[in-house]
């Protein structure tokens, strides 16, 4: 069994003399094969799968960053119109006041000037009734003097034609004033 068993390990030997590891050539050959092309289809696939969607992740990922950095830019320009509107309110605000106070200034003294004018003109029209009264009295006053002239004198003339006692005098005296009119001097 000796020899037997010497013939079986220099059988082994021979088997395994050249080769690696104990692995026979055909896999050996095998495994560079497939190795070269995992390595071809590495290649192949990362040209062709990996890099366009790497390029389509960086590109989205970039995409991303703008969109939010312009959303940034966006809202930070959007604050700044605010607090620019807020301002240009705050300076309407105050312009509106000064115009309504220039307004109610401007009304009050145009109230002065009227009531003013006002009075003045009333001062005028009393002063022009008052002289045309005046006038009116003196034209009056001219009319009544002339009208007791020419009744004196219409009695004058009446005694010198009649020399008559003092019953015919009045009884003349009042035919005159009907004649002239008596209610003129029952009036007055």
């Amino acid at each position: 069994m000796n020899m037997l068993s010497g013939l079986g390990i220099a059988q082994t030997m021979l088997l395994t003399e050249g080769h690696i590891f104990d692995l026979s050539p055909q896999l050996i050959n095998d495994v560079l094969i497939q190795g070269v092309a995992i390595f071809i289809l590495f290649f192949f696939l990362s040209n062709v799968l990996f890099e366009p969607v790497q390029k389509v992740l960086n590109n989205r990922r970039e995409k991303i960053k703008n969109d939010i950095e312009s959303a940034t830019k966006d809202k930070e320009d959007a604050a700044s119109l605010k607090a620019e509107y807020d301002e240009k309110l705050k300076s309407i605000d105050k312009e509106r006041e000064e115009i309504l106070a220039k307004a109610r200034k401007t009304a009050q003294k145009r109230e002065a000037e009227i009531i003013e004018e006002a009075q003045a003109e009333a001062t005028r029209i009393m002063n022009r009734a008052n002289q045309e009264i005046e006038l009116e009295k003196a034209k009056v006053s001219d009319e009544m003097r002339k009208e007791i002239v020419r009744v004196a004198t219409a009695m004058a003339a009446k005694i010198i034609e009649q020399q008559i006692d003092e019953s015919k005098q009045d009884a003349l005296i009042e035919d005159t004033l009907k004649e002239m009119g008596g209610s003129t001097w029952l009036s007055k």
